[in-house]
């Protein structure tokens, strides 16, 4: 049935051909039929609405809101003020784009806003100039599309075949806004798979939440499966969306299958959470790769720096240049919390938030905060070229706030890049897929505690390290020359002095002092030199004049300070990753103190550090071929090269 209407209401586009580009076809279509769905559904209380909207326009506007809202029915949280429908809208052809404007312009404004979004009045006013807005809203009118003829499940899924069928007629834009069904599915059943027997239940009730939701592909797949395990369960749909045309796709499917037309709110997640206050069953996210979030740092840094832990960005702040580690953090707020019934989420990232940044850093603090609540279940690595815009290797991170006794305390890593389908006809970047079989295989892997070489449990410490700073002693010798004095004279400090160096460069040039080891008397001599040469440094100048004329010396005897430490010389200072249940100071004694007898640990710069080296864990050693095989191919090939030579001298 819902083929037949999606094939029906499809074919319309054959009135746009020639007028219209195939990639402009959905923006006429879509909006025409979430039009006629809202139109079919209000048209058993349309004449009751409009007899009250003289009534209602006296009322104070939550009034006015209430008292039509009521009139249109108790299940709906729109309605339409507008004398018109489209049928009605037809009946003075001269003026159907008026008509059909008065009859939008009557929405409610959270319905209203689907079609502000779509820019309707634009193309009412592009149809009607191609003289094509009679002929498309009358095949509109003809369709049945009331919920006693097309249920909103039904309707769902005829919207999604014709936002998957624009897709694909709008080659440039399929990837942008929409992620892979194949991923989504997997995603999906992932989430689901520890609660089989739950979601079987009567009366189950559950909420599915997606940040950056596109045109709805995530919270439409997740309300399938759901449904088909529990077809009398409760769902709700939530999400935000800050394109405006896939907001409006999204709200528009939404809304067509019942759900709440304010349950999908437009804007930017990071800058303004369209959910304050609320948590969810199952969150999914595909956010933006490697996306900066300059637009967005002064609110986020804020709130950061303000709301510490009470807001989403407690754990740190990843480096500007990608925010996909801030949408984990959100979507991780958005859990529903252990204590009720606890939550589960499903997010989509690149490489770059498993390792970037080294210990302190703000991506090693979030993975660390992470983990140490145990929130993080599995991490899937996905074939390459599975979206639509992008090639790169991509991983799914399974989150939960209730973790079952079997995964408290560890992470499992399922590696599934050999696991896929070529496709025979790529789409964009995506020339790889997952079949059922795949998704399933994937499932069982997931839902297994058994390891093979595709999937590998670790203790969450696994990940932890701890970076130690490796100092060396400072050794140097001090000279007078007239080249150390070249680049002496260098400084900044020195700049600003006021004196004739001439004096000092003639004594430097007729008597220099060679390289010696003995600090207090080497300062002894450049001071008597300056008093005599008439140049008066500040100890800060002097002091910068002195460093200028030292050089490092390994068989120097080492700097000390005032309390006969040895100084630290900053160019030998070195870092080593020491792992967390490795005591630091063995590690010391026995990777470091064996080739640096003189080192020792700054412990004030110790710091801990957090990273999931994914590939290592993999990582299969390949041995590299023999010489005698690389010789017998080179052979045959030059074997070959002469054979050649010699048929075309001959």
């Amino acid at each position: 049935m819902s083929n037949n209407h999606a094939t029906f209401i499809w074919s319309i586009a054959d009135l746009l051909r020639g007028s219209f580009k195939a990639h402009q076809y959905g923006d006429i279509i879509l909006p025409f039929t979430v039009l006629r769905r809202l139109d079919a559904v209000l048209a058993p209380t349309k004449q009751a609405v409009f007899a009250a909207v003289e009534d209602a326009k006296k009322q104070e506007m939550p009034v006015r809101a209430s008292l039509l809202r009521n009139k249109a029915g108790h299940e709906y949280s729109f309605w339409n003020e507008s004398r018109f429908d489209m049928k009605s809208a037809l009946g003075d052809s001269e003026n159907v784009a008026v008509n059909l404007l008065d009859y939008v312009n009557g929405f409610s404004e959270n319905v209203k806003d689907i079609f502000d979004k779509y820019k309707i009045s634009e193309r009412i006013a592009e149809l009607d100039e191609h003289d094509l807005l009679f002929l498309v809203t009358q095949k509109f009118a003809e369709v049945d599309l009331s919920p006693a003829s097309v249920p909103n499940e039904e309707m769902g899924h005829i919207f999604e075949e014709l936002i998957r069928k624009f897709a694909e007629a709008s080659n440039e834009t399929a990837g942008e806004h929409f992620t892979p069904r194949d991923v989504v599915e997997l995603m999906v059943d992932v989430l689901l798979a520890p609660e089989s027997e739950t979601l079987a239940k009567q009366n189950v009730v559950r909420s599915v939440y997606d940040p950056t939701a596109g045109t709805g592909g995530m919270l439409s797949v997740a309300e399938d499966h759901i449904r088909s395990a529990n077809p009398s369960a409760t769902l709700t749909l939530a999400g935000q969306e800050i394109n405006p045309q896939s907001y409006a796709i999204c709200k528009a499917d939404m809304t067509v299958k019942g759900q709440s037309v304010d349950a999908i709110i437009f804007g930017d997640t990071l800058l303004n959470d369209g959910h304050t206050n609320t948590t969810f069953s199952y969150c999914l996210s595909n956010p933006p790769f490697g996306v900066d979030w300059k637009k967005q740092q002064k609110a986020v840094t804020e709130e950061h720096k303000e709301r510490g832990f009470a807001g989403r960005f407690g754990p740190g702040l990843p480096r500007v240049s990608d925010g996909s580690m801030l949408f984990l953090l959100h979507l991780i707020s958005k859990m529903r919390p252990a204590e009720d019934g606890g939550g589960r989420a499903a997010i989509v990232l690149n490489g770059s938030p498993l390792f970037t940044g080294g210990a302190g850093s703000g991506e090693s603090n979030i993975r660390k905060w992470v983990l140490e609540r145990d929130l993080l279940e599995a991490i899937i690595a996905l074939p390459s070229d599975m979206f639509y815009n992008t090639g790169i290797a991509t991983y799914i991170w399974v989150l939960s706030t209730k973790k079952s006794p079997e995964r408290a305390g560890k992470v499992q890593l399922i590696d599934s890049s050999k696991l896929f389908h070529k496709m025979r006809k790529g789409l964009g970047s995506k020339r790889n897929e997952l079949g059922q079989e795949d998704i399933a295989a994937l499932v069982k892997l997931y839902d297994s505690t058994a390891q093979d070489e595709r999937s590998k449990w670790f203790a969450v410490e696994d990940f932890f390290y701890r970076t130690i700073t490796v100092e060396r002693p400072l050794r140097l010798n001090w000279a007078l020359t007239s080249g150390r004095f070249a680049v002496a004279r260098e400084a900044k400090a020195l700049e600003k002095v006021d004196a004739d160096w001439s004096t000092f460069a003639e004594q430097v040039e007729a008597n220099p002092i060679e390289p010696v080891t003995d600090a207090a008397a080497f300062r002894k001599q450049v001071v008597s030199r300056l008093d005599a040469a008439g140049v008066s440094l500040s100890a800060a100048q002097l002091k910068a004049l002195l460093a200028g004329l030292s050089e490092r010396d390994d068989s120097a005897p080492i700097i000390v300070d005032s309390k006969k430490h040895p100084e630290a010389d900053p160019t030998l200072r070195d870092t080593e990753n020491v792992p967390w249940d490795e005591n630091i100071h063995e590690y010391f004694d026995r990777e470091v103190k064996p080739f640096a007898p003189d080192a020792w640990i700054d412990e004030s710069k110790t710091k801990e550090g957090c990273e999931i080296p994914f590939t290592r864990h993999f990582y299969k050693y390949v041995p590299p071929r023999s010489l005698e095989e690389i010789d017998a191919d080179l052979d045959a090939v030059l074997g070959r090269i002469r054979a050649r030579l010699e048929a075309v001298k001959a």
